[in-house]
């Protein structure tokens, strides 16, 4: 089955002038064309898919066309190739901490507003966190249950 630039766009979640962006900074790798028009077919999916994670995690277009560079050279690249998807790999590991640090944060202001707004007053909330500076993360108490938890 063949596509459209612009139902591979759709599916990628990206503009179709993201997908010329791509083809004209070379990684879009043989990518076949009829009258002009870039044609997309299943085999291309394989690529595609890499590319979107790729994109997803902001990796700099010229770690994109290294990679690419590295795939057309075939079983001669495996090492380097594994090597790069093992560095992106680290460095989504760390975002992924990152990010669950974040949403901690956000559950506990969840909670504080919540419960600032339940009681009429921040005051209500207020002394339950240390006043000290600091940068850890705020706890929720132990006693407050979120919704559709009982009391025990």
């Amino acid at each position: 089955m063949t596509y459209s630039i612009s139902e591979v766009a759709e599916m990628m979640e990206v503009e179709p002038s993201t997908i010329r962006y791509y083809d004209q900074m070379g990684i879009l790798p043989n990518i076949r064309r009829e009258n002009g028009r870039r044609v997309f077919e299943d085999k291309d999916f394989k690529w595609l898919r890499v590319l979107n994670c790729m994109k997803k995690i902001n990796m700099p277009i010229k770690k994109i066309q290294e990679y690419i560079e590295l795939a057309q050279q075939g079983d001669a690249s495996l090492e380097a190739r594994y090597q790069m998807i093992l560095e992106q790999k680290s460095i989504i590991e760390k975002e992924i901490k990152e990010l669950q640090e974040c949403y901690k944060e956000f559950e506990y202001k969840e909670w504080y507003y919540k419960t600032a707004m339940e009681a009429g007053t921040e005051e209500a909330v207020e002394n339950v966190t240390s006043t000290s500076p600091t940068l850890e993360i705020d706890k929720i108490p132990n006693n407050y249950k979120k919704e559709g938890e009982k009391n025990e």
